[in-house]
């Protein structure tokens, strides 16, 4: 299950095809250096996204 508290890095490294989503909702830079750090709950605040709404995306 794939929460707040992942980095994006890892949550592609969970599931290569998350990349998709992230990019869907606009995160684009999913292969930044600060993606490694940057966790799903900071980049959502960083991106203006809802963060239930990727998570329940990011966990279908």
């Amino acid at each position: 299950m794939i929460t707040k508290d992942n980095t994006i890095g890892e949550v592609i490294q969970i599931n290569p095809a998350s990349a998709e989503v992230l990019m869907r909702f606009g995160m684009g830079c999913i292969g930044c250096p600060s993606a490694q750090v940057e966790t799903l709950e900071q980049a959502s605040e960083v991106h203006g996204i809802k963060l239930e709404e990727l998570l329940d995306a990011l966990n279908k």
